[in-house]
């Protein structure tokens, strides 16, 4: 098929599951403004995802195309359930009076859409970072007769990893028949193209709740969203330019450049002088280089030695320009559905005076379990995202439930709704938790690695600026200076705690675990001692106390916004929409703002035995939330300010929407540029050559079975190709991957005997390495051959020869 009519049909399939369930979105979103159309792709491919994944799991399904189509048949079913609980006629008006919304996000869906397209069709290759994990996961799925499918990777077992997202891709793939290098680049084009819409939806939804008189003016305001959460760069792009336009840079008497600032600044590369005269252009450092990594590594960590310690602070534009169709990119269009069905709860979706649990609960059944699929969904997708927004909903209820009742006690319903979420959401995906393995193995103290407020400022400095100036704005107008010196005390004791907790932390591991694990953990930050740590900890967070004060001061600002006495922010139990929209955006500032606060002083030990992870997750979602959230404050202060100061604010608006998109112009542009050689097309295979896809493509129609391939070092694209591109089990695949998605439960012997295989003369040695893991197909190419010391004579003698051109042979063990 065409890749170009395979491109509609997919656009077309997922139109119509958005289509499908409207009726749904209508009966369980009704408290948003916009009935959550702007959700219903997203709701539609989750809930198809969920209806065949749950019956497939329990072997009532079958992975092919009448296992799909019985699937959307039954989602069909409850949705036409859902339109029968809608009073007669109201679904039919309610569309035709919104056609112009309607028009407005299928005309935003297929820019995005479009957009994406020429940017993956120019640069598809899947041949970098963790690309090939991705398409492996994908072409498994499709190879697998049943869920959960099998681990590519790793013969003999299951996916042991959050692969919700893949699958989801992998049943459109089947559904339209393109092979999985192709529906790689769609998944990713339509995950940028769902999350574009829900963003503009979401940010829509809320400033139509802040002020509904002006709902045409803020719907063409909420297209500030989709470019916050997905195109807007940090300011590393800015400080890219000044770098190569030599700013702040002196020659000295030896002609020698150096710069007291980039020194002092220590972002990554950008310490060296430049070479070149000044120029326009972002710089490379190194051969093959990509200079828009650096925004993702601008804070330093160090261990006590000084050495340096990777640490990621990737935000959204920096995943589209990467191309990586990893979980926390496929979860955004699902994390915006999210904080949809939060600001759903909180207007009230469900609400009833009767409540559930001796009274407890007060929302409907069929609304919690609605939330409970929809929040659920994100622990099976990007398993990070399952607490944040079982939190964000659960606070958005509590807050609900105080501005009902006017009592803050009825905060504390909150736990009781996150507890009650949270247990639904992991039964409802039970049999994902029963397979999964994490590598998670506790909390430990950040001790060595405060951030520094320039670097912080660098990452998140577009909404620090939004959010400091709406925060001086608003409290300047209540004039309670003593209120908000006791809310920036707040802020500073919040913090504080967190610094005791890690210093508590400290002391539970010196004084409890092991003697010899207590060595290993001071060994792996370079210290001698606990008190020699704790020391250096102290005087680094004297040395560089920016990062906290920001974050102790913003957080403080936000919680006096927030807990505003109940006097002024009600009248009769019922709160105006101006505040009830303030209070919502506040929450998901307040919760951002946590995140971010969080591993300054804590963080999840894993493999890595960083805070990388933790930094990288969780500053992740505080851009969304933030963006989100930042483009609400655009509204209400364009609303609120009037002469000299509105004007200042628009153009410190139009100011930062310059400097954030100097990061995605320049990088884009980078990577959607191709020589005349290079195809337009959709098909990650494109960078491998003509005898390697004729040899993958004779995999993919073959059984499925264990697959013996070169085993080498992650991501590198070369090693365990065969098995991403075909679906099929290598023995192994990456063998650091899989140590970390089985906690370190892999039986590496398995590379050994790979190589043994291939090198040995000894046909009986080979045959038991064969047998023991029940080798089918050995692969023979160029990869194995500069790998290890191949000696072919004994296949030639005992296999059957299946697949043979001038690149690849396959044998096949009768």
């Amino acid at each position: 098929m065409p890749q170009i009519l395979s491109a509609i049909i997919w656009y077309l399939l997922l139109a119509g599951l958005g289509w499908l369930v409207i009726p749904i979105a209508y009966r369980f979103l009704h408290a948003l403004p916009d009935r959550g159309l702007a959700f219903t792709r997203t709701l539609g491919l989750l809930l198809w995802g969920f209806t065949f994944w749950i019956l497939s799991s329990y072997g009532l399904l079958q992975n092919n195309l009448g296992g799909l189509r019985t699937a959307a048949a039954l989602l069909g079913a409850v949705s036409y359930w859902a339109w029968r609980q809608i009073p007669r006629g109201e679904l039919g008006k309610w569309l035709r009076a919104h056609r112009g919304l309607i028009i407005g996000m299928e005309v935003l869906f297929l820019v995005a859409f479009l957009f994406m397209t020429f940017i993956r069709a120019s640069r598809p290759d899947i041949n970098h970072t963790e690309q090939p994990m991705e398409l492996a996961f994908i072409n498994a799925i499709l190879r697998s007769p049943t869920m959960p499918p099998h681990d590519p990777w790793l013969s003999g077992f299951s996916i042991s990893y959050y692969y919700f997202g893949y699958l989801m891709v992998a049943m459109l793939a089947k559904l339209t028949g393109v092979i999985g290098s192709v529906a790689f680049n769609l998944g990713f084009i339509s995950i940028f193209s769902m999350a574009a819409v829900a963003a503009y939806g979401l940010a829509a939804n809320l400033l139509t709740v802040y002020r509904p008189q002006a709902i045409k003016a803020f719907r063409w305001l909420a297209l500030l969203a989709p470019l916050s959460v997905l195109i807007l760069g940090n300011f590393e792009g800015l400080l890219e330019i000044a770098h190569a336009r030599h700013v702040l840079w002196l020659t000295d008497a030896t002609s020698a450049r150096t710069s007291d600032f980039w020194a002092w600044l220590d972002v990554k590369d950008l310490i060296y002088a430049p070479v070149d005269d000044p120029q326009f252009q972002p710089r490379l450092f190194g051969t093959g280089a990509w200079w828009w990594w650096r925004a993702s590594r601008v804070i330093n960590d160090r261990t006590f030695l000084g050495d340096e310690q990777e640490l990621i602070d990737e935000f959204p534009a920096f995943s589209f320009v990467l191309g990586d169709l990893h979980p926390h990119v496929l979860s955004m269009p699902f994390v915006m559905l999210a904080m949809g069905t939060a600001l759903n709860v909180y207007l009230g979706a469900g609400e009833r005076k009767k409540g559930l649990l001796r009274d407890s609960l007060h929302i409907e059944p069929e609304t919690l379990g609605f939330t409970a699929v929809v929040v659920g969904a994100l622990g099976f997708l990007n398993i990070w995202d399952f607490p944040i927004y079982v939190g964000v909903v659960s606070l958005a209820y509590g807050l609900r439930r105080v501005q009902t009742e006017g009592r803050w006690v009825y905060l504390f319903d909150s736990l009781l709704f996150g507890l009650v979420t949270g247990l639904l959401g992991i039964a409802l995906y039970l049999p994902f938790y029963i397979g999964f393995t994490s590598q998670a193995a506790g909390i430990l103290p950040n001790l060595l690695n405060p951030s520094r407020g320039a670097h912080l400022w660098i990452v998140f400095g577009p909404a620090f600026v939004l959010f400091f100036v709406f925060l001086i704005v608003s409290w300047f107008r209540t004039r309670e200076i003593g209120r908000l010196l006791k809310y920036v005390l707040l802020g500073f004791g919040v913090v504080f705690a967190f610094g005791l907790i890690s210093f508590g932390l400290t002391w539970l591991y010196m004084n409890v675990i092991p003697a010899s694990q207590q060595g290993a953990l001071l060994a792996s930050l370079g210290a001698a001692d606990a008190s020699q740590l704790i020391n250096e900890s102290l005087a680094r967070r004297m040395a560089g106390p920016g990062g906290w004060i920001t974050l102790s001061i913003l957080l403080g600002l936000l919680l006096g916004l927030f807990f505003q006495p109940a006097d002024r922010r009600q009248t009769n139990k019922a709160v105006t929409a101006e505040r009830q929209a303030g209070s919502f955006m506040i929450l998901l500032a307040v919760v951002a703002t946590l995140l971010v606060i969080v591993p300054e002083f804590i963080y999840l030990r894993d493999q890595f035995g960083t805070r990388m992870n933790t930094v990288f997750k969780f500053y992740f979602q505080a851009w969304q939330m933030w963006a989100i959230a930042g483009v609400f404050i655009i509204g209400v202060l364009l609303s609120e300010l009037r002469g000299i100061g509105r004007a200042l604010f628009v153009a410190l608006v139009a100011l930062l929407v310059f400097v954030g998109l100097i990061y995605p112009a320049y990088a884009f542009a980078d990577v959607s540029r191709r020589t005349p050689e290079e195809a337009f097309t959709l098909d990650g295979a494109r960078w491998l050559s003509a005898d390697t896809v004729a040899a993958m493509a004779w995999l993919r129609q073959a059984p499925v079975a264990p697959l013996a391939e070169a085993i080498g070092g992650s991501y590198n694209a070369s090693f365990a190709r065969f098995a991403a591109h075909s679906g099929q089990q290598a023995i192994m695949g990456w063998p650091g991957h899989e140590g970390q998605w089985r906690g370190g439960n892999v039986d590496f012997a398995r590379i050994s005997d790979i190589e043994a295989l291939y090198s040995t003369a000894d046909w009986d040695a080979a045959q038991t390495i064969i047998d023991r893991y029940g080798i089918r197909y050995v692969v023979i190419s160029e990869v194995e051959r500069n790998t290890y010391a191949v000696d072919e004579i004994k296949f030639q003698q005992n296999l059957d020869l299946v697949f043979q051109n001038a690149a690849v042979t396959i044998y096949q063990v009768p």
